[in-house]
Order: structure tokens, then sequence, then C-alpha cells
């Protein structure tokens, strides 16, 4: 075990001691979505509320992020602690359980299950700031202003539920693969039907030492300096890009900083629970994980005016079409970017030859970022899902912009080369998709 332990620590991974509910417990209302999900629609989180009733649930250990700005939060600050203190109390939650856990996730629209490792980051190698090489890295801009509310939360709660998932470049499939091609002879610890017709989750305790040595051995591949200087000409290895959670992520990292600086005399500091975070560790080339582009639609704006400015920029061009045929030809892949713009009168592709970013989300944010402000009656919204899009965008005074697929194969590459990414670039999957709360971490001592 110590040898696995070494190995794992180099590459900024600790085996967890996992805090689940006793066998007895009614799963399905214990697991609810993230609390960053459903931020608009309050009724969601009304109506999970009153399924779940009085029953142990990790509802009652979160704050869903479309309450937070209501008067009462520190009322619901402090309930969220108690109900914390009081599952460990109560005995909510069988002995804690040394190991990681691997996750199988099956979702309403994929038709594979979507592969995870619940494993502990070490903070100390999570940098989020602007230029960041470190060994874990944000793939989007984290904006430090919604981190003091989340903060709030996470200072004095004797808990972490996780909603965080990072990716890992493994095109070979050698982290959590052969995991789950072994998974019958692991121990299952849940299997269960989500709530909100949100289809299924099942996990497996991987705590074994061949097991976590093959998994140690296989994350320092992917973290080789060498493979990453011959790949990408760049010498600092990014293992862990954080796909979902990257507020959250950061907030577990603010707090840390805090704790170490509290205890900066205590030789024992750095062994503090606040210094790992737990997360969900997901394959970037795993079949059932959605990539979808993150598309975008604007409001009170003439049409006509908005595409003859897209077409006035140097090297772009509008070729008016039929909608559809414009959504088929996006790509971004072909050495220029092309985008699907529409409205109720009219529709085309966007061609942008020589685009000067890497991806088309920063092509077209590019433009969009002056113009909006050129144009203040104007306003955007970002968009998931071809439906919607088509829907808001050939609504009256509405355009909508139609981005090109993610393409993974070039996604950490992106990361590496160029940092952090333009802001609502890509989407893992739509809410029903997202993780569910089912494990927890203390994070005190």
């Amino acid at each position: 075990m110590a040898n696995s332990e070494a190995q794992l620590a180099a590459v900024g991974v600790r085996v967890p001691e996992l805090l689940i509910p006793a066998p007895n417990a009614d799963w399905r209302r214990w697991a609810v979505v993230a609390c960053d999900q459903y931020s608009s629609e309050k009724e969601y989180w009304e109506r999970v509320d009153a399924n779940v009733g009085a029953a142990p649930s990790t509802l009652r250990l979160i704050y869903p992020e479309c309450y937070l700005e209501e008067k009462d939060g520190e009322r619901r600050i402090a309930a969220i602690q108690d109900s914390m203190n009081a599952y460990l109390a109560k005995g909510v939650f069988r002995p804690p359980v040394h190991g990681f856990v691997l996750v199988e996730r099956a979702t309403p629209t994929e038709s594979k299950p979507r592969l995870g490792l619940m494993i502990a980051v070490d903070l100390e190698k999570y940098v989020y700031g602007k230029g960041s090489s470190s060994l874990i890295r944000p793939t989007e801009g984290t904006i430090v202003e919604r981190l003091p509310p989340r903060m709030r939360i996470r200072r004095g709660a004797s808990l972490e539920l996780p909603h965080i998932m990072l990716l890992i470049d493994d095109p070979q499939r050698t982290v959590i693969e052969p995991l789950h091609a072994a998974r019958a002879g692991l121990e299952k610890l849940y299997d269960f039907d989500l709530m909100e017709g949100s289809g299924r989750v099942a996990g497996w305790r991987v705590w074994e030492e061949p097991l976590l040595s093959r998994v140690a051995n296989a994350l320092g591949k992917l973290a080789d300096r060498r493979a990453f200087r011959e790949r990408y000409g760049k010498d600092d290895a990014l293992l862990f890009a954080v796909g979902d959670g990257n507020h959250s992520l950061a907030t577990a990292k603010g707090i840390w900083e805090e704790v170490k600086a509290a205890g900066a005399d205590d030789p024992s500091i750095m062994e503090h629970p606040a210094r790992w975070a737990l997360v969900e560790l997901v394959n970037i080339y795993d079949e059932g994980l959605p990539f979808h582009p993150i598309h975008r639609v604007l409001m009170n704006v003439d049409a006509e005016a908005f595409i003859r400015d897209l077409s006035a920029r140097e090297g772009w061009r509008f070729e008016a079409m039929d909608r559809d045929k414009a959504i088929a030809m996006t790509d971004e892949r072909v050495g220029e970017h092309r985008f699907a713009v529409f409205s109720k009168t009219a529709s085309g592709l966007l061609r942008v030859a020589k685009p000067e970013a890497s991806l088309a989300a920063g092509t077209i944010q590019d433009f969009l970022d002056p113009w909006l402000k050129a144009n203040p009656k104007a306003a955007i919204d970002y968009i998931h899902g071809t439906e919607s899009t088509v829907a808001l965008g050939t609504k009256k005074d509405h355009v909508g912009i139609y981005l090109p697929p993610i393409d993974k194969a070039g996604f950490f590459g992106t990361v590496i080369r160029e940092g952090a990414m333009p802001r609502k670039t890509f989407s893992m999957g739509e809410a029903p998709e997202k993780r569910f709360y089912v494990e927890a971490r203390k994070i005190v001592r």
C-alpha cells in the first residue's frame, strides 16, 4: 500500500476515506443533482424537496444555486452545516470506506454509460490563475467574484460533496476502463435509479494494492514530462483538466489556503483533510461522455444589420443558405471556422478564414464582446442543444449562432498551449446527465 500511495502522491492523488449511506438508505432520495443545475428553475428544486421529505438526503447538505440570491443565505448555510453534523452523529453513514470508487453512470440520452473514478486530489498541485502550468488546471477562466458566497458555504462545513469532474487525456484507456472490465470482482457499494428520470448510477470499491498500483502507474505515464515535451513542446504536464465544477474546486483551494495560513505553526497542517478535494475522474475519450458546444442567441437585434457587421470583418464571409444545411456544415477543423447564423428572416453559413483563435468559441466571442458593448440594447444568452437554439434564434428580433462540435482530440492541446478556454465553450452533457451527489468526505479533523 505504501508504494502505491507514494506513486499516487507524486501525481497529486490520495486514496480517500469516503462516507456513503448505510445499506438500508433510500438511495433514490439520497442522491440529488449538482447544485449548479436548474439554477433558473426553482420549481425543479421544489419538486426535489417535496420528494425527499424528511429522509436523509444530500439535498440537506448542499446549497442549490437557484437560492444564492435570496436573503436567507446565512440561515440556509447554518442549516446545511447543522445537517452535516447531525448526519455524522446519528449514523446516517456507514463506517468510512477507504478506497476509490469506480462509477458507472447511465444517462437518459447516451447509449453507453459514462465511467468515472472517485479520487481525492491535492490542492497544492492546483492553480487556477491566468497562465497556470500546474498539474491540475482549469479549462475555462475562473471568475473570482463568484467565489466568496461559495467559500462561505464551505467555511465551517464538516463535509464536502463533490460535483467536480476532472478530465484525463487517455486515448489508450489505461486508467479507468481496466477497472470497469474487472468490476465483477469488486465490492459493489451502490446501484440505483436516480430521481427525475435522470438515469442510473452504480459504484464499486477500488482499494486493493494491485489495483491502486495499476492506477498509479497509468497516471504516472500520462503525466510524464518527456511525453508532454514531445507532444506539445511544453515541460509542464497537464494531468487533470477541470471539466465541471471549476468554481467549486477553486473554492476548495481558497479554503485550504485559509486553513494552511491559520495553521502555519502546526507541523501537521500539511496533513489536514482540507488539503485534498474529492472529485470524479473521467477520460475525455469516454464514449458515454458527451461534449457539446454552447451556442449563442442574441436578443433585441436587427438580424440584417448584425449579419452585415459580421461580413464587414476581413476574412469573414456570410453565405446565405438553408439553416439546416448551414448547421450541418459547421466545423472548426478545416482550416477555417464555420458557424450557422440564423434569424426569423435569414439564415446562412459564416466562414472565418485564418482565424486567430484556436477554437470557434474564441473566434465568435472575440467578435461578440465588443459588438455587445457597442450595441447596449442587445442581450446574449448561452444555449445548450440544437432545438433550443433554433427555437430561440428564430424568434422576432433574435439571432441564433450555432457553433461547431468540440474536437476531443484537440482539447488538452488547446489548454496546454493557450491556457484557459473562452467562457461558455463546451458542456459535458445536459442537466440530467450531470453528476449526482452520492459520496461525501470529511474536511475537518
